[in-house]
């Protein structure tokens, strides 16, 4: 099957009908649904499946082993997200395997389609969490204690998927079956519009995190309380969100987002008694921890003036991620020397970057929008991606 076929197979699958778009999540039905269509549609190509400790699943072309070729990439989403970003590498792993064994090509190296589990972080928080957990770089205890916004730990939800929690974390062994990972993925942005390319290789990924500030202030009634009696964590998380604007403003190239603000307990008619928001901030080079600092002094003052207190927690962070040189060349020129594209979003494979040679292709996105349902990859560029995937795969599995 092609990879568009593949992709309007899933195409019902956890659609959003209060967002729009689609809304999958780690371990809840929609995701678990993907995941077993996964399982049905890489065991009819003859590949065998696998769920590693830390709920990634993998399937094996031949048998597990060392310096094997790896692709794959996410099938969980954002909130109200679009229809390729994660599934669009999947099915594009399948569809360039199926196109292999029709020429008669087999791999004479170990060879895996991954799919890595809770790559947004759309319901535990933290983004790559399933290739985190692999490379061991983030803690085994924290990523258990995770909560989603219903209060379920991420302990709990991985146990009720079958998962043994105990044996979450660092999984070295199964790391170093890894000889390369190669993840492609729909363009999340506009620079394939402007080169008129279907497919673009990956440059660099830019250093990013997320930042959780919780506002103390004390609850009241929205009525019987006077301006000058209050204590309204409100104010500080509003002036916080323009403060990140302004700020990022200053710095070249720079991101700074608040997408998601909790007032708890979310009456229309009460003062809150604290008020959650999480910040996402990204900047080119050393300087989104400097941004972040300057951000957290202008909500700290914030916080003062209306005598709220303040706490921050970093939840994610990752350095600038440059792909591995010599596979961004040779898939350059395996290719005919497409455009090089860096990116401001994260993925498994700059999780992945740190441990073995890793690298990224891109698949043009004529609405240049991501995590949002106007994303989209017209067919012919899907095919064009799945085409490009089955080259380098090929040649890199000889």
């Amino acid at each position: 099957m092609t990879a568009s076929e593949l992709l309007a197979e899933i195409a019902d699958v956890g659609r959003d009908a209060r967002r729009g778009g689609y809304s999958r999540h780690a371990f809840d039905a929609p995701e678990h649904d993907l995941r077993t269509w996964f399982v049905e549609r890489a065991q009819q190509v003859g590949l065998d499946v696998e769920t590693d400790r830390n709920g990634n699943l993998w399937a094996w072309w031949g048998a597990p082993g060392a310096n094997a070729v790896v692709t794959g990439s996410h099938l969980d989403s954002v909130p109200g997200g679009g229809a390729f970003d994660g599934p669009l590498g999947v099915v594009s792993a399948l569809a360039a395997v199926e196109a292999l064994q029709a020429k008669g090509f087999r791999p004479a190296k170990p060879f895996a389609v991954v799919v890595f589990a809770e790559e947004e972080g759309g319901r535990f928080g933290v983004p790559c969490l399933g290739s985190r957990l692999l490379t061991g770089t983030i803690d085994a205890d924290r990523a258990r204690a995770l909560r989603d916004p219903s209060g379920v730990t991420f302990a709990e939800a991985a146990a009720k998927a079958g998962l043994d929690v105990d044996r979450v974390g660092a999984d070295p062994d199964r790391l170093g079956l890894i000889g390369q990972f190669l993840e492609l993925h729909v363009e999340q942005g506009r620079g394939l519009i402007d080169l008129g390319s279907p497919v673009a290789v990956g440059s660099t990924v830019i250093a990013h995190g997320r930042w959780r500030f919780s506002f103390a202030g004390q609850g009241n009634h929205a009525g019987a309380t006077l301006l000058a009696d209050r204590v309204d964590p409100m104010l500080p998380a509003a002036e916080t969100v323009v403060a990140a604007r302004q700020l990022a403003r200053k710095l070249s190239d720079a991101r700074a987002t608040v997408g998601r603000l909790v007032p708890t307990p979310g009456g229309t008619n009460v003062i809150a008694s604290t008020v959650d928001l999480w910040l996402d901030a990204r900047v080119p080079g050393t300087s989104t921890p400097q941004l972040v600092e300057e951000i957290t002094q202008a909500a700290r003052a914030a916080a003062e003036a209306e005598g709220c207190e303040l706490a921050v927690t970093r939840e994610s962070y990752s350095d600038d991620v440059v792909f591995d040189d010599a596979l961004r060349r040779s898939l350059g020129e395996w290719l005919g020397n497409p455009p090089e594209l860096p990116t401001g979003a994260g993925h498994d494979a700059a999780i992945l970057a740190g441990f073995v040679p890793s690298g990224m292709l891109y698949v043009r996105n004529p609405t240049g929008i991501s995590h949002a349902p106007e994303e989209f990859a017209e067919a012919d560029d899907v095919e064009a991606g799945a085409r490009a995937l089955a080259e380098v795969l090929e040649r890199l599995a000889r």
